[in-house]
């Protein structure tokens, strides 16, 4: 996807980057419209999300 994430800057800046495009896809979301489909891709955004916080507290341990 793009250069490898390896210091703390980038890594903080990384998720936050990940962290906003969430909030603007849940912000764009209209619950009365809302599929099933919307709800499973925005949980793979948090679980991705998660994954990255482990990811990078692992290479700094």
């Amino acid at each position: 996807m793009g250069n490898k994430v390896s210091d703390k800057n980038s890594q903080v800046t990384f998720l936050k980057q990940r962290l906003n495009m969430f909030i603007e896809v849940l912000d764009a979301i209209e619950p009365e419209n809302t599929e099933l489909e919307d709800i499973d891709r925005l949980i793979e955004m948090i679980d991705d999300l998660e994954s990255k916080c482990r990811e990078f507290n692992n290479r700094d341990e």
